[in-house]
């Protein structure tokens, strides 16, 4: 049995389709099981609340902006998200936003200084998935994409991730979320971060 020495900071980061906001609410389930204190923000959230307070009205429209302004909404919200004390915090984020001026890092290296993540976690799935996931989706105003976009996001994504895990010596664990295995996904991350 493993505890927890110290509050665990996991980001968890995947492209839209993954399934990640239901498996991380699967996760909490599990962490709440272990009798520890769990806290989940959406980075894009925390952004999101600060942007509103200049005007911005749309979520959507956060990756408009410039780069400058993009910068230092990251900057306000990691500043907030680590002062965060639970046992657990899970940082529910995108390793790359697609911006008028190309793809930014959500988690460029002074993000990641002062977040300061324990594990990095890659939610994916199969690309046939993904896409199905994504043209059911009508919450969000999302890009539409096709299968091969899809294949070129996850690779990108991968690579900025192994580039995170790098600065921040933190481990990156790969978690696939396929249709049907959710409790198994679920499990898998449970483990990675010492539950």
């Amino acid at each position: 049995m493993h505890c927890l020495a110290e509050n665990k900071k996991v980001v968890v980061v995947g492209i839209p389709g993954v399934g990640k906001t239901t498996l991380i609410n699967k996760i909490v389930e599990l962490i709440k099981d272990h009798n520890k204190s769990v806290h989940v923000t959406n980075f894009g959230t925390v952004m999101f609340e600060v942007a509103k307070e200049n005007g911005i009205h749309d979520r959507d429209e956060l990756r408009k902006l410039s780069i400058s302004d993009q910068k230092n909404l990251q900057k306000i919200a990691a500043e907030k998200l680590s002062k965060i004390d639970d046992d657990v915090v899970i940082i529910d984020t995108h390793a790359f936003i697609r911006t008028p001026e190309g793809l930014n890092p959500g988690l460029p290296y002074h993000i990641l200084q002062i977040i300061e993540p324990t594990h990095l976690i890659i939610v994916t799935a199969k690309t046939e998935e993904i896409y199905n996931r994504r043209m059911k989706d009508e919450t969000r105003n999302r890009d539409k994409a096709s299968v091969a976009t899809i294949k070129k996001e996850l690779d990108i994504q991968s690579a900025m991730m192994s580039t995170c895990a790098v600065l921040s010596g933190s481990p990156l664990r790969t978690i696939q979320n396929n249709e049907g295995k959710l409790e198994e996904a679920a499990n898998q991350i449970i483990e990675s971060i010492g539950l």
